[in-house]
């Protein structure tokens, strides 16, 4: 079926801090790490040293449901790699033709160096994109201008499904790192994107892997931070060290910690659905179930031999196969929700897999009526404070928003329009700077820029505290100014430093009933990157009598629905769909 083009990962026997993968199909490589060195071999001939560690855990015996963490994610990445390097690899062009093989097979392998198996988390190339007659996009040596030029070019012209997509350049940026990538921006078109230098394959490794990081709101490690991040000298250093190491192996309890936070908040929805459909040939043994395969655990176990199940066996691995190869029930749960704009997801019945990553609708009212949902996290200035400033910090009072924002000063404002600060209008105060109590010296996250900026008022006989600061990411993103999704009134959300009606924000939204409410009061409206439905409280399909059928229609909105054997009735709310292609461009 083309080749075997699946990767080993492994250790050299007797060295516990060492890591290896291979490639071997028609340009063997080899690759080898240990705390001090690198070894690179074309072609492989010391397959024998490796003790394989193959991914895939068949029949793994579960008795609870999963913790996001602990689930096995899946990222799916896309590469683009500019022009220059096209120029700079014309002697393998020849290859080039053939569909970029030899070119990215470089790349392929570099991304399984890294252990993400500490994040529970493979990196999977999806699909790849080659300039090989110009440049797409004006390639600036500035690498924060080269991010927001590029995804722009994401959101306009790549067409791929893809959680990340990393442009390759063999330009030099002007900039204390070789890469750089929107922070916490893993499944947003918009900001799932990263850049990187290209000087040598092994230290391109170190940026691709802090700039997928960095997409998965993974911060820097300060040095002074470094004991307690636990980055032992056996490792050679961690990845997201800020001083820089030149064979970094490994994430530190740090980075795992922001890793968690970030999945736990909500974040990267996109992760958990297991990809069937890679960049390269369809292969047996590289853990994913491709076309013309029952399975496929990357091993052979007595569930699944040769991609085939075994006599009696419904399913080889996943958290809704049980240890004697069968479905668990419909109904059974294998992941928790995290928060409140998030839902418990359970097993179908028919599948080893637990069903996608689904969270409430953008809007829900969430954390006792005091957030909204947005993108998966209860948004409320409360915990944003809490995310910049620590657990002790809090949100200022109305008040200081309704005297300071109004003003115009650096202390209180809605932006800023060259040198001079923009005032709030008096509709808008509650989604312009960030004003918060209890506020440290340094941000757990970001980097200030300036000084904060500290105010008090005596108010009602109470002294209330109101301050704000820019608190900058290395994508440059400002904390300091209330997020998008914040609530700002009844029924208003804050987006762009406005304060709109939920209804004028054009979300997708599910059927309303004849008592006016969404999904007829019986259940929450769900969403994925791709649709929004309906589920009920009881997190089954809805089970509709009589006339509801009419009321769908009533509602005026574009419905999908299907009728079961139990004449049970799934509402679904149809927006466009990304079209799904793994074909490079040449």
């Amino acid at each position: 079926q083309g080749g075997e083009h699946c990767y080993y990962h492994g250790q050299v026997r007797g060295n516990d801090n060492s890591h290896a993968c291979t490639h071997p199909g028609c340009v063997s490589q080899f690759t080898i790490k240990t705390p001090t060195d690198v070894y690179k071999v074309r072609p492989v001939v010391i397959l024998q040293i490796i003790h394989l560690k193959l991914p895939g855990h068949c029949c793994f015996v579960l008795q609870m449901p999963r913790s996001v963490f602990e689930e096995m994610k899946y990222l799916e990445v896309m590469i683009v790699s500019d022009h220059s390097m096209v120029r700079k690899n014309l002697s393998f062009f020849p290859h080039l033709m053939l569909c970029g093989w030899y070119f990215i097979m470089d790349k392929r392998i570099l991304f399984n160096i890294p252990d993400l198996e500490q994040l529970h988390t493979r990196v999977v190339l999806v699909a790849v994109e080659i300039w090989t007659d110009r440049d797409h996009i004006p390639i600036s040596v500035k690498p924060l201008e080269l991010l927001r030029d590029f995804s722009k070019y994401r959101q306009q012209s790549i067409k791929h499904h893809a959680d990340s997509v990393q442009l390759l350049s063999n330009a030099t940026f002007h900039y204390r790192r070789s890469s750089t990538a929107y922070f916490g921006g893993m499944c947003s078109v918009s900001r799932g994107v990263g850049v990187n230098e290209y000087a040598t394959t092994s230290s391109m490794v170190v940026s691709l892997s802090q700039s997928l990081a960095q997409n998965l709101g993974i911060q820097w490690d300060p040095a002074s931070k470094r004991k307690e991040c636990g980055c032992t000298s056996q490792w050679a250093g961690c990845i997201m060290e800020d001083t820089g190491v030149q064979h970094p192996q490994k994430f530190s309890k740090c980075s795992i910690s922001d890793y968690k936070e970030f999945l736990l908040k909500g974040g990267g929805s996109c992760l958990f659905n297991r990809p069937t459909k890679l960049f390269e040939a369809a292969n047996c043994g590289n853990g994913f179930v491709e076309l013309g395969e029952e399975c496929d655990c990357g091993l052979r176990t007595e569930c699944c031999k040769k991609c085939s199940l075994a006599n009696g066996a419904h399913c080889s691995d996943g958290p809704c196969c049980n240890k004697t190869c069968l479905f668990y029930p419909r109904g059974y749960s294998c992941r928790y929700a995290v928060n409140d704009c998030d839902i418990s997801e359970t097993c179908s019945g028919d599948s080893g897999q637990c069903p996608p990553n689904l969270h409430k609708q953008d809007g829900y009212i969430c954390q006792v009526n005091q957030g909204r949902c947005y993108s998966g996290e209860c948004k409320t200035r409360e915990n944003q404070c809490k995310y910049i400033w620590g657990s002790k910090a809090g949100g200022s009072e109305k008040f200081c928003y309704e005297k300071l924002n109004t003003e115009g000063t650096e202390k209180g404002n809605c932006g800023k329009d060259g040198e001079k600060w923009i005032q709030c209008s008096k509709h808008d105060v509650f989604c312009g700077f960030l004003l918060c109590t209890n506020v440290g010296r340094v941000p757990r996250i970001g980097s200030m820029k300036g000084d904060s900026t500290p105010t008090s008022f005596n108010h009602q006989g109470n002294v209330i505290q109101c301050t704000g600061a820019h608190v900058l990411l290395d994508d440059e993103t400002d904390l300091g100014y209330v997020e998008d999704g914040t609530p700002c009134g009844p029924s208003m959300m804050c987006l762009d430093r406005k304060c709109l009606p939920i209804q004028s924000l054009n979300m997708s939204t599910c059927p309303i009933g004849p008592n006016g409410h969404v999904c007829s009061g019986h259940g929450v409206s769900i969403c994925t990157s791709k649709e929004a439905h309906c589920i009920s409280n009881s997190n089954k399909s809805l089970k509709l009598k009589g006339n509801m059928q009419l009321a769908i229609l009533y509602s005026g909105v574009n419905t999908n629905w299907k009728l079961g054997k139990t004449s049970t009735l799934l509402w679904k709310c149809q927006i466009p769909l990304i079209p799904v292609s793994q074909t490079c461009f040449i």
